[in-house]
Order: C-alpha cells, then structure tokens, then sequence
C-alpha cells in the first residue's frame, strides 16, 4: 500500500506531523510500536507535571496558616496521585487518537523501519506488512542512557534501579530515593518525592546541578532544595549500585543508603535497527542529522523530535513536526529557528530560560550586561509567595540592545518565559519591548521592570 506520508513514532513530533500530513490532504500512516503520544505524553511531561501539581497541592495545604487558612490531617495518598495520572494520561492519548482519526491518518501498532528507496520514495516493514511512501517523518524520540556501572542491570531486573518510567509508575513513596543525575527529570523527581517526605540524596558527577541553566539559576535552585533537605553529591561519579547501597567516587568516594534508585543521567536518540545505515543516512554519535528544513541528507527523508538530537524537549519537536510538513507541501513557513527556545524544569519553584547563558554570552565574544531583579518587585508574587526568593536574570547586548538570554527562578516562570522566547526570536531591541503593554498586577511585569533596568 502507497502513501504521500509515513511517519515513523507517535510521540510528539510523529502525532503532529501525521496529523498536519492529513490535514494537508497526503494520504497519511503513522507506525508506533508501543504507546500513542510516546514517552512524553505516557512517561515524561504529562505524568511527571500531574504528580508535580498534586505535591503543590499537598505543599500548600501544609504550609497554608501564613495565608490566613488552617488545614488539618494533611497527607498524600500515591495511589489516589496515581490513580489521576494514569486517568489523565488516559484521556489525553485518547484525544490524540481523536485527532489523528479526524486528520484520516492510518494508525500502525507495529515496529516499522526502513528498508529500501527508490524512484517512487521509500520502502518499510512493520510486522507482516510492507508500505511504501513518497515521504518519511522519523520521530522516533529518545531512550534513557544507562551507563554500564556495576549492578544497573541487576537493580533494573530486581526492581530498585528505576527509569523515568519505573519512578512515575510508584504506588508508595520510598523511604529512601537516590537519584543518580543532577538533570531536569532527576531535579523534578526529587522535588516531588522530598515534598511527599522522602529522604532524598541527589549524586551528580559534574560540580554544578541542572545541566547547561546559567549558574546563578543552578545555585540558587540547589541552595533552595538543600534548605528542604535535599542533599547533593557533586563531582561524584556513581561507582557502583547494590541492593540498598549506592557507591560513589570522586576526590571523597563514600556510599548513600538508599530504598530506590532514579537513574537519571540524560537520552540518547533512539536511532537503531531503522535501516538507517543501510540507505546511507548521515549519522553523528547516534542522532539523525537534519537540515533548517528538518530534511536528511536523502531527499523526502525527514528526522523531527529527539532522534535529531538537536533539542530534546517536546515542543521543539511539535515545531520541527511542522516545519518538516509545511516543506514537503511548499508552504513559506518551512525553516527552523532555534535562538528563541524555552526550556523549563518545573521544581518547586520552578525555572525558565530561553536564549544564552552568561557564560554563553562571554564565550561567544558579546559586549553585554547582566541585568539581576528580584521578583519581589512584582507585587502579584509577593501577594501570592510569602516565602519567595525568586528573581530574574536578563543578557542584554549593549551594542544592539536586544535581549540575548533570560533566565527566571521562581513560580510561574514556566507561563512568563514564553514571552521572552519571542522577544529572543524577534530580536526586538528594549525599545520594542518596553513599549508592550504588560498586565498588571501580574508576575510578567517583572521582565518589563528588569528591561527598564537596562
């Protein structure tokens, strides 16, 4: 059977591109070989942020008397927290489906992968079956990296070494969680199982936590988690897991006893066994290589979403999802932009950033000024934060004055970083950003204060 389109992966990326695909009116399929909305829907973003807002929840009802409202015999119930996600994962995925049967896309609950191409496009096996067709969206996303330390795989089969999918799938708050990886999904779940009383001790093998986030952003949330009684190993590779015991190296080696343990040191693209190789596709350290216009090296071939390996966050593959079909219909919008892109990690408070670091900035030879504000300024944070120390952080270019990076600390930075995402991507200079007019009172006003700073 022939199609205009066949996209390989329904997470993100592959969803919206079949959907897109068919509302174009190509006869489109879409090949998943286990969940439809992929890890993002089923096992990353969505469950993690319903478990996140039930510790919200919880968190606020505990510490609610400083606004005035008493609250008695607060607990969490996991498996009521449970429950609800699975309910909510539940209905999305079904929306999904919805959509994709409304766009007339032929949904394939089977493992595909390529294995020919000719004149005509390209041809793959799922299961039984062989398609062919015109084009092909790889969305294929991205696999948890697990390091060959000794006694992963026997904790994985045991039981008491976890993935994203095993820590999101709990029915009772340990004891005792190490998480392994200073990350966002390892920063995320520490946040929520602290707040639901666990003990938790965080083993990262750099000297800083949350990855590339600017330093001050890093510090300040690390000094923040650790006043709640989180603790962190820095510059400590993990050595070696047993049963009960996690081993660490580094300048002071030592051991955490642990109940559980998140393995949480990054993905990788998720590339293998798609006949790649055998047609010649360009390859770098496992991610498919892509140009502007998310297209391979061979035409009509596309790669979206974290097989890319260009952003692995999902709304950067819901952009290249679009892109990636408005090339192959011809519209105008069809190349990807990346200066703008928001990044959040949603702890408790939460952290928002988009552009370049101060260290970015300095590398790449910027004359710039920092600009610091403390949320405080805004009078809707402090109406609603009694404990806040949250602040903003802007790079401004001197030369151009426009904005280069800005970084937030502090709820709701995941709602405000979206606009200077766009002043980012327009490249709009303080004069253009000053001049919006800026709600108030809200939290958002504090970009405009610190761009008056400027």
């Amino acid at each position: 059977m022939h199609y205009d389109v066949a996209v390989i992966g329904a997470g993100p990326g592959g969803y919206l591109a079949a959907q897109r695909a068919g509302e174009a009116g190509m006869r489109t399929v879409v090949f998943e070989k286990e969940n439809i909305g992929g890890v993002c829907l089923n096992e990353g973003c969505i469950p993690s942020k319903s478990f996140l807002n039930s510790a919200k929840l919880y968190d606020h009802a505990k510490n609610s008397e400083v606004f005035g409202v008493t609250a008695e015999n607060v607990r969490i119930d996991q498996a009521a927290v449970l429950k609800r996600k699975n309910r909510v994962v539940k209905l999305l995925v079904s929306g999904v489906q919805s959509q994709l049967k409304a766009a007339k896309v032929e949904i394939v609950k089977v493992e595909a992968r390529l294995v020919g191409r000719n004149g005509n496009g390209y041809t793959i096996v799922a299961g039984d079956a062989t398609y062919t067709a015109t084009r092909v969206i790889l969305a294929t996303g991205s696999e948890p990296v697990l390091p060959p330390i000794p006694g992963v795989k026997e904790g994985l089969e045991a039981g008491y070494v976890l993935t994203n999918r095993g820590i999101l799938d709990l029915a009772e708050i340990p004891g005792r969680l190490t998480i392994v990886g200073g990350g966002v999904i390892g920063l995320e779940m520490a946040s929520y199982y602290r707040t639901c009383g666990s003990e938790v001790t965080v083993i990262e093998m750099l000297d800083h936590i949350a990855g590339a986030v600017d330093a001050d952003i890093g510090k300040a949330l690390q000094s923040d988690y650790e006043k709640k009684g989180i603790k962190f190993i820095l510059n400590s590779p993990v050595t070696k897991i047993e049963k009960g015991v996690v081993h660490y190296g580094g300048e002071n080696p030592g051991q955490v006893e642990a109940d559980l343990v998140l393995m949480s040191i990054g993905r990788r693209p998720v590339s293998r066994g798609l006949g790649l190789e055998e047609l010649g596709v360009y390859m770098e350290r496992g991610r498919v290589v892509t140009d502007r216009h998310c297209q391979t090296n061979l035409p009509g071939l596309y790669a979206v979403g974290d097989v890319n390996g260009v952003w692995l966050l999902a709304h950067v593959a819901y952009r290249e999802a679009e892109v990636a079909v408005n090339h192959i219909v011809g519209r105008p919008d069809n190349v990807m932009r990346y200066q703008g892109v928001p990044s959040v990690i949603y702890t408790s408070p939460e952290v928002g950033f988009a552009g370049l670091t101060e260290k970015d900035a300095a590398e790449k030879g910027y004359d710039y000024k920092v600009i610091n504000l403390p949320l405080n300024f805004s009078g809707r944070y402090m109406a609603e934060n009694d404990r806040g120390q949250g602040f903003i952080k802007l790079i401004m270019d001197n030369k151009t004055t426009r904005m280069l990076g800005c970084h937030m600390f502090g709820n709701p930075a995941s709602e405000l970083i979206l606009v200077a995402s766009i002043f980012i991507d327009a490249e709009f200079t303080v004069e253009q950003m000053l001049a919006f007019i800026y709600p108030h009172p809200t939290v958002g006003e504090i970009i405009k204060e610190a761009l008056a700073k400027f």
